[in-house]
């Protein structure tokens, strides 16, 4: 098939859309598979923008006219479906007329020097994509996600990562003993102890350990940071959502590493 070449689906049983309902709807479904499923214009924007160039762009029958000029050849494959059999794929309340399936980037080695994020045991897929978007817009490049970590490439977490993911260094399935590598300090973030975080000196580059939902960081990371964090809440909640948290501690770095 050439770049101008297009395949049209018309049996909800065809091979690829069977995969595609795995994608979409089982989060760990990429892992086996070797390849995602982004749903939508804007996270495919996202990865067109980063050079990722996808093995199967799929269209609904009613956009591909008014998409062709703009899409044809962005993919080593393009698919076209009948409206019904595309949102029946979907994961979303508002089915997407388009999306792309990439294959899984392989494994990023871990860069020592990075500045970091280290998710440890996050459970919530908007949670994880949240920080992974706060990262990236704050110039922490690198995420580490410890086991037991929402998948990273599971669709909400791309949804919520908002394309985040294409500019980021994502490492994932990782144990404690892999964090030996980084040489950057670490910092942990908790509710109840540790320096007000609008008091603190911040070091640049560093390593942020942002924990668990109802747990926080675990007792052997917070043991091993060179600085324990919270945020004040002169309001009196007793904690703040750990990607509301992760959002304030990131630009707070950035703010330090730029003053």
């Amino acid at each position: 098939m050439t770049a101008d070449e297009v395949s049209h689906i018309t049996s909800r049983d065809n091979p690829l859309l069977k995969e595609l309902r795995k994608l979409a709807h089982d989060p760990g479904a990429y892992r086996k598979a070797g390849r995602i499923w982004l749903e939508g214009d804007h996270l495919c924007r996202a990865a067109r923008e980063r050079g990722v160039r996808p093995a199967v762009a799929v269209f609904a029958e009613s956009l591909w006219p008014s998409a062709r000029s703009e899409w044809s050849g962005a993919a080593a494959k393009t698919v076209v479906l009948a409206d019904a059999l595309l949102a029946g794929v979907s994961g979303l309340e508002s089915p997407a007329p388009m999306g792309f399936v990439l294959d899984l980037p392989a494994p990023s080695p871990l860069a020592p020097d990075a500045p970091t994020v280290v998710l440890d045991r996050l459970q919530d897929a908007g949670n994880v994509g949240s920080i992974l978007r706060s990262a990236a817009a704050f110039g922490f490049g690198q995420v580490i996600a410890l086991k037991g970590t929402a998948a990273l490439w599971a669709p909400k977490v791309l949804r919520a990562g908002m394309g985040a993911h294409f500019g980021l260094r994502l490492i994932e399935g990782a144990d404690v003993e892999m964090l030996d590598a980084l040489a950057v300090p670490w910092i942990a973030t908790s509710s109840h102890h540790g320096d007000w975080l609008h008091r603190t000196q911040l070091p640049y580059p560093c390593a942020w350990l942002m924990g668990h939902e109802g747990q926080g960081v675990s007792a052997v990371l917070e043991a091993r940071a060179a600085r324990q964090v919270r945020i004040a809440q002169p309001g009196g909640e007793e904690s703040l959502n750990v990607a509301a948290a992760a959002a304030i501690c990131l630009h707070a770095s950035a703010a330090a590493a730029k003053g």
